[in-house]
């Protein structure tokens, strides 16, 4: 067994991949280094953690080099005492092992919220993370659309808190109930449930939440930050999707007019479990023009 199915006393072979650790910006990161070739750096959001990529690691690292980081608090990384779980405290995290294991030049692989987290890294560390592959997710303040400001304000406030403390709300009720083609197996539910087998360990699952809206100032520096970008942009975006709609998928393409565009549809929020063929194969196509040089170009 892998240390992350011990650890987590998951099935051998359901995560197949060596653990490594990092210490950064005060915290323990576990982190998943497979691959070589052209570097991916994976980024999850909110409540899942590195097991999300499983499928893109296994399908990709026989020609890229696939890192996939647990952010602190989700999977088997320990944040240090008093960390705050907001997202510009986890971008200092990130962008310390960005730096510490000398990440360079990558393409950056994120969703939920490893998109704005990973965006701002970017930026933190420039010449890191140099080509964008995004998911369903956003970079910019939200704060006047109803749509995000009630699943803020519910999942973020004292039902959200409760909900996540006693229940873990988000795994066991969003994560679900938000698939589309397929439902997850009770070893992939209890692969998500592990990190969080307690109430103490729950708390990044609704600041997350809290924080589409009291984050508000710091997306909006984000977006500034991010719209002189001109290089390579992938989005693979899910037309069946809670969360993130049509309309965000247009406020994507007016930031970054050069970004190509595949729809998955009948796809829910977690777009890598809910069709993971047919998310890896929009990210490998999308690669193999960027790289063309890599055996796994036609």
């Amino acid at each position: 067994m892998t240390h992350a199915e011990q650890i987590l006393d998951l099935k051998p072979g359901s995560f197949p991949f060596q653990s490594h650790f990092w210490r950064a910006g005060g915290a323990n990161v576990h982190y998943v280094d497979e691959g070589r070739g052209p570097t991916l750096f994976m980024i999850h959001g909110n409540p899942t953690w590195s097991f999300l990529y499983r499928h893109l690691i296994l399908a990709l690292r026989p020609h890229y080099r696939c890192v996939v980081i647990d952010l602190p608090g989700f999977g088997l990384s320990e944040p240090p005492d008093g960390f705050s779980f907001r997202p510009q405290d986890h971008v200092v995290v990130v962008s310390a092992l960005l730096a510490g294991i000398g990440i360079d030049d990558a393409t950056l692989v994120a969703h939920d919220w490893g998109g704005p987290i990973g965006l701002a890294a970017a930026i933190a560390q420039p010449g890191r993370l140099t080509r964008f592959v995004l998911g369903n997710t956003w970079a910019w303040p939200v704060n006047g659309d109803f749509h995000f400001e009630w699943f803020s304000k519910l999942m973020g406030g004292p039902i959200g808190r409760f909900g996540s403390n006693h229940f873990a709300l988000f795994i066991n009720g969003i994560m679900p109930t938000s698939m589309r083609r397929r439902k997850l197996t009770k070893e992939e539910m209890k692969a998500y449930r592990a990190p969080f087998a307690h109430g103490r360990t729950r708390r990044p699952m609704y600041v997350f939440p809290e924080q589409i809206t009291a984050a508000g100032e710091w997306l909006g520096e984000l977006e500034k930050g991010i719209s002189t970008f001109k290089g390579p942009v992938r989005l693979i975006w899910p037309d069946s999707d809670i969360a993130f709609r049509d309309k965000e998928l247009s406020h994507w393409q007016r930031i970054f007019p050069q970004a190509s565009v595949k729809r998955l549809s009948n796809c829910g929020h977690f777009l890598w479990e809910d069709a993971p063929e047919e998310s890896t194969e929009a990210l490998r196509s999308w690669l193999v023009t960027e790289f063309p040089d890599s055996p796994d170009a036609p």
